[in-house]
Formats: structure tokens, sequence, C-alpha cells
């Protein structure tokens, strides 16, 4: 039975994993190198796949640990594997490094300098966190029975970055040095947000993050002079038409309780004022919560653009380039991540969110092949509003990084608890 090291009594979920006293003063302890090393990456961020700055900045910070680190060859992921003084199984934390490609204008000290380029949604301080943790879980290496692995990974955003971490091996953990099996167990990510207020988390079993798919639709129709329009074949009336029919197919074909969304964001077509082009293409977005409806939402894009083309003697070409499948959230381990949050951050400070977010997430691939769970951390600034703060993926988003206290605890102690360790 965890005791508390003051007057206050342990609560129900401490009586469960321990009061985290000492966890939490280490914790506070690292704070300064953790603010410190996310103000560097998010000063120089970068995007995609390569990321030579980010991995140099992670792997300096990361030096002197006893971790055997493998650094990956198709994109600058870094595994960095903590074996603890006991056997026992594996346990893998998520931390993504990639930035979005956008100006910043937050007014930051330690702003982007690169051109263009922000760490928009948070990206530093998961990695910030996650070497944190790994500094911390390395202090507590006598007390570990089994491993902790440290997937540093980049291209989250859309460059399927953990899908070619998988690809080169990462989940093929090899045996102990006795020769006693450590396969992973669960796998945890964190991913911070200024829609929750900071010192919250929340998160859901089941469907927690949508798919995400490119639609690219061409209307093929006959070009011809604007004042004559009866002499051609216009594709832009079709194509604005098409436009509004998916969102009345989204309404009235897909289940309300299994949603998706389709969203036309570009509009292609023409050259001029005087001339009807031959062809006019719309390009957007298809998110969906099941593999039922993302597969339905599909078949349904095809049926009504070659539909309303048809209808006007035009041929529409539809094109979904496949992205990220809908992350999947291992119920357990959501129950079991949530109830450490509260016995970390009080009660009433981790939540089952009713809805999925239909945001997009490579994690998807792990959980695809590994229980676990994705966990929403609250950011929101100090004395800003989470309806108003500025989202993730703004131009504008700021995150508090005194947060960064609270994941960098969770992740330690998913961790610990995963592997059997009472928090103290």
């Amino acid at each position: 039975m965890a005791k508390s090291t003051s007057s206050i009594p342990a609560t129900a979920s401490q009586e469960r994993h321990g009061v985290a006293a000492g966890l939490k003063d280490q914790v506070g302890g690292l704070m300064d190198s953790a603010i410190a090393l996310r103000r560097g990456l998010h000063k120089w961020p970068e995007i995609g796949n390569t990321l030579p700055k980010t991995r140099d900045q992670v792997l300096s910070a990361l030096e002197g640990l006893p971790l055997d680190i493998t650094l990956h060859e198709t994109t600058s992921g870094i595994a960095a594997m903590l074996t603890g003084d006991k056997p026992g199984p594996t346990v893998m934390l998520r931390g993504d490094m990639d930035a979005l490609p956008m100006p910043e204008d937050t007014d930051l000290d330690f702003a982007s300098k690169t051109e263009n380029c922000m760490h928009a949604c948070g990206h530093d301080t998961h990695t910030s966190m996650l070497v944190s943790t790994a500094k911390l879980l390395s202090e507590r290496r006598s007390e570990i029975p089994g491993r902790v692995l440290f997937m540093f990974q980049p291209g989250e955003e859309g460059y399927h970055g953990a899908k070619f971490m998988l690809d080169e091996g990462l989940l093929n953990v090899s045996k102990l040095k006795d020769g006693t099996e450590s396969p992973i167990k669960a796998a945890y990510a964190l991913h911070i947000t200024t829609s929750m207020p900071a010192g919250m988390v929340g998160t859901r079993g089941g469907p927690v993050m949508a798919s995400s798919d490119v639609l690219s639709i061409t209307i093929t129709g006959k070009g011809g002079h604007a004042s004559e329009p009866f002499r051609t074949l216009d594709p832009i009336p079709v194509a604005c038409e098409i436009v509004q029919a998916l969102q009345i197919m989204i309404t009235r074909k897909i289940e309300t309780f299994d949603p998706a969304v389709v969203t036309i964001t570009k509009l292609i077509a023409g050259t001029t004022t005087n001339v009807i082009p031959e062809t006019a293409t719309i390009e957007g977005t298809i998110r969906a919560v099941s593999e039922k409806t993302r597969n339905k939402v599909h078949d349904s894009i095809r049926r009504v653009a070659e539909g309303i083309a048809a209808a006007y003697e035009m041929q529409a070409t539809v094109e979904i380039k496949i992205g990220y499948p809908v992350t999947v959230n291992d119920k357990p381990s959501v129950d079991f991540a949530l109830d450490i949050a509260e016995s970390l951050l009080g009660e009433g400070k981790a939540v089952h969110m009713p809805s999925p977010v239909m945001g997009a997430e490579d994690f998807s691939y792990v959980l695809n092949q590994i229980p676990g769970a994705m966990v929403f951390l609250g950011g929101t600034p100090q004395g800003v509003n989470p309806a108003t703060a500025a989202p993730n993926h703004s131009n504008r988003v700021m995150f508090d990084e005194a947060a960064m206290a609270h994941g960098i605890a969770l992740y330690s102690s998913l961790a610990l608890r995963t592997l059997g360790v009472t928090l103290n």
C-alpha cells in the first residue's frame, strides 16, 4: 500500500500506483534542461524524415546515459534502449521530432530562425519530454525489471515516419543478455494540445484519431470561348456541384455516430477571364474513425463525382491517396494510463474524452501492432482560455512549458508501472 509522505492522505489511484513524491522531485530537477532543449529545438525546426540538426541536438542531450542507441538509416529516427538491472518485458515511449512548413508569428525570444518552418504542433516539447524521461529512468535503472525503448520519430506530419521506423525493424527487439525474451508489452505517446488546460490529460479507448486520405478529382470537359458556353462542356460549374454534393453525401449517407469529414480545400481551373478551360480539379482531405466508414466514403465519392460529371456529358477522374490509418487505442491501456495520470495530477484531472479527434497520427501504425495509447496533454498557457487559445498548427500557437513537467512524470510513470514498479 502506498503511504503519503505528507499529511495529505493518498488517493485511491495513489494507493494503486504510489504517491510518486521522489519522482516529482526528479522531474523538478530536470525542468531547466528540458526547457533549454525544447527552446533549442524550437529555434531550429526541421521538416520531414531528414532532421540532421534535430537529431544532433537529441543525441547530445542523451550523451552519457546508459542507453543502447540505434540510428535509423532511412530516416533521422533514433531508437534508444534502456536496460534495467532486472529481467522483464519492454515498454516503448514515443516522441515525434518534426516541424511544419509554415511561418511563426509568436514573438517568442526563441522563435524559429528557419524561414517558413515552425514547431506549431508541439513536437519540440514531446522530444524534450522524452529526453528528460530517459534521464529520469536512467537514474532509476536499478529499480527497472525489463527495458524501456525510447522512439524518437521524424516525419509525423504527413511523412509516415513511424512506418519507416517500423519497416526498419524498430519492434524487432533482441533478447536480454541472458537469453531471456523481452517483448514489447505496451507503447505510449503523449501529444500536447492547447485545447485542454495545462495540468490535465485526456484520451479514450477505441478510435481516438481519424484516418487521413488525400482526395483529388479532375473533371474533363471541352474548352472554348467564355462568351459561348453552349459550345463547350464547362467543367467549373460541375466541379462546384460536386463540392456541394459531397457535403450532402456526408450528412445523408454516413452514420452520425461513426462520422467522417470531407473538406475540399482547393479548386484549380482556368487561366484567364475569357476562356472556359477543359479541366477543373478539386482537392481536399478525407477523415474517418473506422475502416468501414473510410471505405464507404471512398466509394461514395467516386459514385457522386462520376455520376454528376456523366450527367453533364463529362468525365470525372477520382484519385484517393491513402494516408494514415485510424488511431485506435487499446481500452485497458487507456484505463491504466488515465488512472496513473490521476495519481500524478489529482482527481478530475484525467478525463475520458467523449469522442475522437478528427486529426490524424502515424502512431496509428504502432498501435496496429502493439497495445497502447495516445494520450493528450493539456498545454494551454496560464491565464488563456482553451476555447480561444491559438490551436495546434496555428502560426501563433504557444504552449505552457510548465506542462512538460506533467508529461515527463506521466511518460516515466507509464514505463515504471507497466514494468510493475511502484511510484515513489
